[in-house]
């Protein structure tokens, strides 16, 4: 029986993923970083079966004890467990940062699109609009979008992917701007292809390294910022255990129970250390002008 042959483009694409995949997994900072996302990833998924208690678990008789063998992290002001809530918590904190990086990716993705790749007018209007959101400070402006929304968890969202809009729109133009001039794009518009399907099924496409590396840093960014706006108070409400509320819960406590502020916040540095690396690892592995 004959061996069926592989297509050429098939055959090349598989030979480029295998070399981004070879170069990403000899950085070694970059596999601990997945390795870690993989970790928060599998406890978020599995909280309700991972945690030893639940989210709102009160037992007043247990108030501020410290870190033992019955509660490895603790308990807070109302006896809960500070293990399960962080636990539970990653789920929140790790949620808020893919959602609003979609967000910023699927809209700030299109508006950079259309600018790059129609130029003129459209490009002038759209990155001018781009120019005025970039001008406030990214906190200054959740801030202040939170404040007129209301503060609950789906306002923080909203407000954050908002922020990240600029940013996508940028880098994705940039891209699309470079690729745009390639011949195959010449020949695409040559046999009457429509510009909606030389953008989603040429453009984007081979745009997708440097948006890949940009949404994978800037994960961590959201959930910094989040972590940030729950802290003031603008994010989620008690009794979610969202990292950045319960970091704010806890300073008050901070010279008698350490523990209620100290997880949290060391919760958020590993968080964002591991999307931090693999971005670095990903950027590192999809450079072709990196020989290793």
């Amino acid at each position: 029986m004959k061996q069926q042959a592989v297509p050429v483009k098939q055959r090349k694409q598989r030979t480029r993923l295998q070399e981004t995949w070879r170069r990403f997994i000899k950085n070694k900072w970059a596999l601990s970083g997945m390795a870690l996302l993989l970790f928060l990833a599998l406890t978020a998924i599995g909280a309700g079966f991972v945690a030893p208690e639940g989210i709102d678990d009160q037992q007043l008789t247990r108030r501020f004890s410290p870190p033992s063998r019955e509660n490895l992290m603790g308990t807070d002001h109302l006896g809960r467990d500070m293990l399960s809530r962080i636990i539970h918590g990653s789920r929140l904190s790790l949620s808020i940062g893919f959602i609003t990086t979609t967000i910023g990716l699927l809209v700030g993705g299109t508006l950079g699109a259309i600018a790059g790749y129609y130029g003129g007018r459209e490009d002038q209007i759209i990155m001018r609009f781009m120019d005025v959101i970039l001008a406030i400070p990214g906190f200054i402006f959740a801030v202040a979008l939170v404040t007129a929304l209301g503060p609950n968890l789906t306002n923080l969202m909203i407000a954050v992917g908002v922020n990240s809009i600029p940013y996508f729109a940028r880098i994705i133009r940039s891209s699309v701007m470079s690729v745009k001039e390639n011949e195959y794009i010449e020949a695409a518009r040559a046999i009457g292809s429509s510009d909606a399907w030389i953008i989603t099924k040429h453009v984007v496409p081979n745009s997708f390294a440097p948006i890949l590396v940009q949404a994978t840093l800037y994960i961590g960014d959201t959930i910094i910022i989040a972590a940030g706006l729950s802290f003031l108070g603008l994010g989620a409400q008690p009794p979610l255990p969202e990292w950045g509320a319960m970091l704010s819960g806890g300073r008050q406590y901070l010279r008698d129970a350490w523990w209620m502020a100290t997880f949290p916040g060391i919760a958020i540095m590993i968080t964002v250390l591991a999307f931090n690396l693999v971005g670095d690892g990903l950027r590192d592995a999809l450079d072709p002008r990196l020989k290793r």
